[in-house]
């Protein structure tokens, strides 16, 4: 018998609907939960055969996608967020969240192309505070920017996911199961299938579970895990992604596009 894939898997909420129950798949998967940066990097030094990984990475190696799931959003997203003192077209200096290079580059190719902007990047930790201590606005991803609410006095929140809706018309895809040619078979894509409809099928116990038990935030979790997120890598979703490659490129943060290939 194969030994079991070795997984890094996002710790955000929004990733858990696609995990549900993969853990207890133990002859199957070895799973272990990372910041998407560092599934990335995991990935990427050989210590993972598989990663949820930001959308962006799928460029830096000969990687295959796992078919029919992902993380994106069509319209507004919610975690993925610039908080700014000053309209967009004011932006001068910007910090970037280091969690996730896919909202890096998707924030760079709204600057460029929607807003017209060409600010000064920074990267910086997720703290809104200290990040805009010493920059106009900030991108802050996943749990941390949902976490910010209510908005402090003076500070507008621009959902990055319907910026790229209105720019593109299109999906965009945060993350997706990304791994080294040949290391899933049939059975391992078949369980990861079964994990995303556990979860999809569970939102309201995972959202509850996420709040700790408070009902008030376990409704806003529930709200955005069922009206905010996608777990779909259709046709227009895989669009969405080759657009997002094809700007990155274009804007000079991705050296080449790549095709899309699937397990």
């Amino acid at each position: 018998m194969s030994a079991p894939v070795r997984v890094s898997a996002v710790s955000f909420l929004n990733a858990r609907p696609l995990v549900q129950g993969l853990e207890a798949a133990r002859a199957l998967f070895d799973v272990e939960f990372d910041l998407p940066s560092a599934c990335a990097e995991r990935l990427h030094a050989g210590e993972v055969d598989l990663g949820l990984i930001p959308s962006f990475e799928y460029l830096r190696g000969d990687y295959r996608l796992v078919p029919g799931m992902a993380i994106g959003s069509d319209g507004p997203i919610l975690s993925v967020a610039i908080f700014t003192r000053v309209p967009m077209d004011g932006v001068r200096r910007l910090a970037l969240d280091t969690s996730s290079r896919t909202s890096a580059a998707l924030t760079r190719i709204l600057c460029a192309k929607r807003w017209r902007i060409a600010p000064e990047f920074v990267p910086a930790l997720p703290s809104l505070d200290d990040m805009l201590a010493s920059a106009d606005a900030a991108l802050i991803i996943g749990d941390p920017a949902l976490a910010i609410d209510p908005l402090p006095p003076g500070v507008e929140k621009v959902d990055l996911g319907l910026a790229w809706q209105e720019l593109t018309g299109l999906p965009f895809v945060y993350a997706a199961w990304t791994g080294r040619p040949g290391v899933l078979g049939a059975a391992h894509v078949e369980a990861l299938a079964a994990a995303r409809d556990r979860g999809v099928a569970a939102l309201d116990a995972l959202a509850l579970e996420a709040a700790a038990g408070d009902p008030v935030r376990a409704g806003t979790f529930a709200s955005y895990l069922r009206h905010n997120l996608r777990y779909t890598f259709g046709l227009r979703e895989q669009a969405g992604l080759e657009r997002f490659h094809a700007l990155a490129a274009e804007v000079g943060h991705a050296s080449r596009a790549l095709p899309l290939r699937f397990y």
